[in-house]
């Protein structure tokens, strides 16, 4: 059974209402809270506080603050008035359905936040689609206007170097026709057919002077240009939204820490043989004496292991296996709320354990009667595998269970 906070303290004035829960040196992370408009719910195992209000509150304007060891809870009136007490008195069946009532409404506004969470997820990609495809679009018109303007400039080009050589062969007719007119030859030096008078002695004796005409000018070289090539950026607003490798590097790096974690400055070491200071032998001897039924021995090789290194989930995990089968419940479900803060990021490596943890901490609920709480770890159990036909029914059993619909067996 769970262990029931009554040392809370309350005050109102017309329009709120103030109350304070100490959380008994609970870690803030374990704490769970339900709130609706005339119930309000604490849960930090392996205690409880639950008030059915006297009046009705707004549940969107009401806040909590939980922190420094107590949880504080602000809750507006939808009247402005006075009560006479913080609890209504009210019999247990009309108490069963305002619990029920709580639960469907937690579960209508988490399944409205993954609605809300999944059409963002849709519009930030179609944006990231459109706005990739307008740059595209963009950078490849940038690049047909440069062709264009490229192709426009080798084009004048071309036309004066044509026009050019078509000025010098007219030039180089009109002037070998003007040397076979007369008996004297005629030199003409224009700008485009340089021709200029060359003396050769070299085989001759009377120096007679022979003409060496110049190779005809060639068209200047093309004027180099350079193309600048920028590839389209792709734009994803939700970079890597969907990939787990930062948890997974995360995860690796814990685990990494976890084998190095070893506290040296125990005295029981000094006892103890070479093998028996490896927490990872102490786990596999505390797993085969599970298996062979001796649960109290598997605990003390678990104890030894996490004295030595507190940091390794599945000896917290197995640990409360073993307080199960040996009906300590409230240890069972310390040790894996233990296992399951160790066992995070959240990724497929530790999904396994992480199932296993939520699987044990449920079942020690259920047993003292927690159904609710047991529920909402079945249930993060089924999420991870939602293929598991034995757990889907035990969830449902246990649906049934707070539904009333059926009842619930004794262990």
């Amino acid at each position: 059974m769970p262990l029931i906070v009554k040392d809370h303290t309350w005050t109102q004035n017309h329009n709120t209402v103030y109350i304070c829960v100490p959380l008994k040196g609970v870690k803030t992370a374990n704490v769970h809270v339900i709130c609706t408009d005339e119930y309000l719910k604490v849960s930090f195992p392996p205690f409880l506080f639950e008030v059915f209000l006297f009046g009705t509150i707004n549940e969107e304007k009401s806040e909590a603050r939980i922190g420094n060891g107590v949880a504080v809870f602000t809750l507006q009136k939808r009247r402005d008035e006075l009560w006479e007490q913080l609890f209504t008195n009210i019999d247990k069946e009309k108490q069963k359905q305002v619990r029920e009532q709580a639960i469907v409404k937690v579960q209508e506004k988490e399944a409205e936040k993954s609605k809300a969470k999944t059409t963002r997820i849709q519009q930030e990609k179609k944006y990231a689609l459109e706005t990739m495809m307008k740059l595209e679009n963009e950078e490849r018109d940038r690049i047909q206007k440069m062709k264009n303007e490229e192709c426009a400039r080798a084009t004048v080009e071309l036309d004066f170097w044509r026009e050019k050589q078509r000025k010098i062969a007219e030039d180089n007719e009109n002037l070998q026709k003007l040397q076979g007119a007369g008996n004297k030859p005629v030199y003409q030096k224009t700008e485009r057919a340089n021709v200029t008078p060359a003396i050769n002695t070299a085989n001759t004796t009377s120096g007679q002077r022979s003409i060496k005409q110049k190779p005809k000018d060639l068209p200047a070289p093309r004027s180099a240009g350079c193309i600048k090539i920028s590839f389209t950026p792709r734009v994803f607003p939700t970079a890597l939204r969907e990939s787990r490798v930062p948890e997974e590097e995360e995860w690796l790096k814990k685990q990494a820490e976890a084998r190095r974690a070893v506290d040296t400055d125990l005295a029981e070491l000094d006892d103890l043989r070479e093998e028996e200071r490896n927490p990872d032998w102490l786990k596999e001897k505390g797993d085969k004496l599970f298996m062979a039924g001796n649960f109290q021995a598997a605990v003390n090789a678990y104890n030894l292991g996490i004295k030595l290194n507190r940091k390794i989930p599945a000896l917290f995990s197995n640990r409360a296996a073993c307080h199960l089968k040996l009906r300590n419940l409230h240890k069972a479900i310390e040790d894996s709320s233990q296992a399951l803060e160790l066992l995070t990021p959240a990724v497929a490596a530790n999904a396994a354990a992480r199932l296993k943890a939520h699987v044990r901490r449920g079942t020690a609920f259920c047993e003292l009667q927690l159904y609710v709480e047991g529920l909402l770890d079945y249930q993060a159990a089924l999420q991870i595998d939602p293929q598991n036909e034995a757990l889907r029914t035990d969830t449902d059993k246990i649906r049934e269970i707070i539904q009333g619909t059926t009842t619930p067996s004794s262990s």
